[in-house]
């Protein structure tokens, strides 16, 4: 009886690290409680009297490809990390929150905080937020990151780069430029956006929020303010001359796109090079966006969700002219930070899926594509931790950041990798 008690815990301790196993032929299988077919989101809508606008727009039915995987904890005691980037030799860059970057060696031990950088605005949602590596770092080593600065006034989100040197006791940055700043300056704690994306063409997106307090939401559909947009620019910081409100007088010129809430997710997609986003709703309404140039993505005139305290938002409507529909929502919201297209060898059958981390609904969103469709929706890690981000590695894993307090760097990978 004992050695049966023991083979039982083993299974379930099993369970537990990897994810789904092959079912066999069963053509509609029942996996952790859920069907294939039907809808992974049970729970009642914030807006129940919101319809989408086409067929799939929402509610995705539950897909597995029935893949197996173990998760790897690369590193831990990180606060709130926020920004994960790939160096050479099997090294990570990661930010924390509170205004420290940090080098982790493969074997997960962290280097004491990188030297160089500015200060920042380490409050409630602001603080040391996106990093990425310029297209050239093996010749010029710079390194980028957005970050709430701290401002006569107020705040408000910034980008700067500087070079890199990682092997140097302690690490440090030099030559530090700040090459974007949000402009007007407004006193909030709360919706930075700041995910930075290079494009294939060498220019670099960098992502706003509009400030979450009446006094920014308003702007985010206004063209003389950086906030609630998706922002265009050169690698130093230059505007791109094929930016779509060059010639308009009134308008800040390194905006791409406008009427976005808080954008916190945003990746290429691997096939067209078009930029992916996701932002977060307010009660329902997170969605995901094609970014398209000089479009306008309707924030705060539509949304599929309403206020926290119920109401709608505006006049509740869900459709306008002139303003782009996403192709996809979550309603209730999973509070989206952090998304990857799968490109990796390690998970053949997971190729072309989108990854996406949820902060509120503490999993990982593995999302199935058809073109610009979204045909399948599965949960990976339920009630793990606050995913903040998601990346795919050199070496074909999945790379998550738990925000939490005593945060980590976790890895999904094949269950019989090292």
């Amino acid at each position: 009886m004992r050695k049966l008690r023991l083979v039982a815990v083993a299974l379930v301790v099993a369970l537990i690290g990897c994810g789904k196993r092959n079912v066999g032929s069963n053509p509609n299988p029942t996996i952790s409680g859920k069907a294939s077919g039907k809808p992974v989101e049970t729970r009642p809508p914030e807006a129940p009297t919101q319809k989408p606008a086409f067929a799939g727009q929402t509610r995705a039915p539950y897909r597995t490809e029935n893949v197996a995987f173990a998760v790897r904890r690369v590193a831990g005691g990180l606060e709130h990390p926020w920004g994960l980037a790939f160096l050479p030799k099997g090294r990570l860059l990661v930010t924390e929150r509170a205004g420290r970057m940090r080098v982790v060696e493969p074997d997960g031990s962290k280097s004491r905080p990188i030297e160089g950088l500015p200060r920042v605005d380490a409050r409630d949602q602001g603080g040391l937020l996106d990093v990425a590596l310029d297209p050239g770092f093996a010749e010029n080593g710079l390194v980028y990151w957005s970050y709430s600065e701290p401002r006569e006034g107020g705040n408000g989100t910034a980008v700067a780069r500087g070079r890199l040197f990682a092997d140097a006791k302690p690490p440090r940055v030099e030559g530090v430029q700040v090459i974007w700043r949000m402009r007007p300056t407004l006193d909030s704690t709360k919706h930075f956006g700041s995910r930075l994306v290079f494009a294939r063409d060498g220019t670099l997106f960098v992502t706003t929020g509009e400030r979450s307090i009446l006094e920014g939401r308003a702007q985010a559909q206004r063209l003389d303010s950086a906030f609630g947009k998706v922002i265009r620019i050169h690698p130093d910081g230059s505007v791109p001359t094929d930016n779509p409100f060059l010639e308009k007088p009134t308008a800040l010129p390194e905006i791409y796109s406008y009427g976005h809430r808080n954008v916190q997710a945003a990746a290429l997609h691997p096939d067209t090079g078009k930029l992916w986003i996701i932002e977060h709703g307010p009660r329902g309404g997170d969605e995901i966006n094609v970014v398209e140039a000089g479009k306008n993505y309707g924030w705060p005139i539509i949304t599929y969700g309403i206020e926290y305290s119920g109401e709608p938002v505006g006049e509740g409507r869900t459709q306008a002219p002139g303003m782009e529909q996403p192709l996809y929502y979550w309603d209730p919201v999973i509070a989206p930070s952090g998304m990857a297209f799968y490109t990796g060898n390690a998970f053949p059958k997971w190729r072309g899926s989108l990854f996406v981390g949820a902060l509120r609904g503490r999993h990982v969103a593995r999302l199935t594509l058809e073109g610009t469709r979204v045909i399948g929706e599965e949960r990976l890690l339920e009630g793990r931790a606050r995913f903040r981000d998601v990346r795919v590695g050199p070496d074909g894993a999945i790379y998550l950041l738990t925000d939490e307090d005593d945060g980590e760097i976790l890895a999904l990978v094949p269950p019989n990798a090292k």
